[in-house]
């Protein structure tokens, strides 16, 4: 059987090591599965340990995408069974999502931490559970082809694996507009919204390779060293006359972002979206992916971005874990996964048909936890 995640060290011209992780499971357009995350998170931790590896890069095979988002069949299937079983009314009850929100959550905070550098090559279809194992590298990469998004709201869930955390600190409202819509980002709108820091041909690859290989690392300067392969790459790369990098949609439309979503009411705001008169080919996907996706989702969405805007990355990842189970064991989640992902009639009977019918109390229900705070899964995180 073939590994979902390949392993290889790179020898630089010094001597030390890159350590390189490449997501292998092209068929699903790498979809993150636990497996994968059980096979990164002890290797990440070795190379971060072994003083001769300098930095670290993630990758994936496929000129499709780096990452799709999570792998959702298993997961399916347990949320059927939870709530068939005795323990539906249990969140801890479907083991499988715990372990699997878990273990994700704990390889996405070891990135956001390590103690080197992590250079993420984010070419093609980037979402979800994509977006977080990018956001926290240290050093990331899109190319002309990079398409970014974080469209939960489609399958009944919310922006997860740290979505709350970067989307609340975007510019402006972008955050908030982003979470609504899911709306597809290109490599500028990601540079723009804090979700990659270089534009780089995707053609140049294999020559930043070349060149990380011919650095001199190890004197204490390896985050240096890599800013300065990449910067020199991206100036190659805007300049070269040929490559086509898309300008910034969320630039463009800035201003009207920002006069829909500060009105002073989610409901307010959801309007302006639905109601928006354009002929721009990207708002009027990203009104309809807002029109056909979950009114439950949004609410929770929301109400995290309000909700973690003083929490430490620790504090937000315990919260997202706890509203992740909520999630597996409600109406939505399970039945979005089955509307666009199993049996893919894409016709998803959301539990609250518009905003109105979910009450404030059950939004607020998604934040009850059911551990002592020494007890949480991830009560270990950040200590």
């Amino acid at each position: 059987m073939n590994q979902p995640v390949l392993f290889e060290e790179l020898a630089a011209r010094n001597g030390l090591r890159i350590g390189v992780a490449t997501l292998a499971s092209e068929k699903t357009l790498n979809a993150i599965s636990l497996e994968m995350v059980d096979l990164l998170t002890p290797q990440l931790r070795k190379w971060q340990a072994d003083p001769e590896v300098a930095l670290v890069i993630l990758q994936a095979q496929g000129e499709k995408a780096f990452c799709a988002g999570g792998d959702l069949q298993q997961l399916y299937r347990t949320m059927r069974e939870h709530h068939a079983s005795p323990e539906r009314g249990d969140i801890r009850g479907n083991r499988y999502a715990a372990e699997f929100f878990e273990h994700e959550y704990r390889l996405d905070y070891l990135i956001h931490t390590f103690g080197k550098p992590i250079l993420c090559w984010g070419h093609g279809i980037v979402m979800g559970g994509g977006i977080g194992l990018m956001a926290g590298c240290s050093h990331r990469v899109v190319t002309e082809k990079s398409r970014l998004a974080m469209p939960e709201i489609t399958i009944g869930l919310y922006p997860d694996v740290g979505g709350s955390w970067f989307l609340s600190r975007m510019p402006g409202k972008t955050g908030v507009f982003l979470a609504l819509t899911g709306a597809l980002l290109n490599s500028a709108d990601a540079v723009f919204a804090g979700l990659a820091d270089y534009r780089v041909a995707h053609a140049s690859k294999q020559s930043v390779f070349d060149a990380l290989l011919a650095q001199d690392w190890g004197r204490g300067n390896d985050a240096e060293l890599l800013e300065r392969v990449l910067a020199d790459a991206q100036s190659a790369s805007l300049n070269d006359g040929v490559t086509a990098f898309a300008p910034s949609n969320l630039i463009s439309h800035y201003d009207q972002i920002e006069a829909l979503c500060r009105k002073p009411t989610l409901p307010e705001i959801v309007d302006g979206i639905l109601s928006l008169q354009t002929e721009d080919a990207w708002l009027l996907k990203a009104a309809g992916t807002l029109r056909a996706g979950s009114p439950g989702s949004a609410w929770l969405g929301y109400a995290l971005q309000k909700r973690v805007r003083y929490m430490s990355l620790a504090e937000v990842f315990r919260l997202e874990f706890v509203v992740s189970l909520h999630c597996a064991a409600r109406a939505d989640f399970v039945e979005g996964v089955r509307a666009l992902i199993i049996e893919k009639d894409q016709k998803p009977k959301w539990q609250h048909a518009t905003l109105a019918e979910a009450a404030p109390e059950w939004v607020e229900g998604f934040f009850d936890d059911p551990w002592k705070r020494e007890e949480h899964p991830l009560a270990d995180l950040g200590a």
